[in-house]
């Protein structure tokens, strides 16, 4: 109930007006110094896909075991890829899966 409250609440309150920014340095320090929730009803959001955006990249150093690169490397041969990009596909699919697992753990919690 108390849930449902809130919710009404938020509904009606009417949001403040974005001001005007002459530059994105301006607005980068208006959104540094206040909560986005006073100006944006965020219960209005939709998720979207941005499929031409490319990931910022990070270089690591990793230490593996001469065998896994080996077996890592077998595998993108057979595949026609490099190594590195197999591994990022590895890595990428691992976490998808953990996140997964977690989300649904968190459900049966609730």
């Amino acid at each position: 109930m108390k849930g449902r409250f809130i919710d009404n609440m938020t509904k009606n309150v009417r949001k403040k007006a974005l001001p005007r920014f002459k530059d994105e340095d301006e607005e980068r320090a208006f959104w540094a110094a206040q909560d986005s929730a006073g100006y944006i009803d965020w219960s209005k959001g939709e998720r979207i896909a941005l499929p031409n955006l490319k990931p910022s990249l990070k270089t690591i150093s990793l230490r593996l075991p001469e065998s896994t690169i080996v077996e890592l490397k077998m595998l993108a041969n057979k595949r026609d890829v490099p190594y590195q990009s197999l591994l990022k596909v590895f890595l990428s699919e691992r976490i998808a899966y953990e996140r997964r697992l977690q989300s649904s753990a968190g459900r049966k919690g609730a």
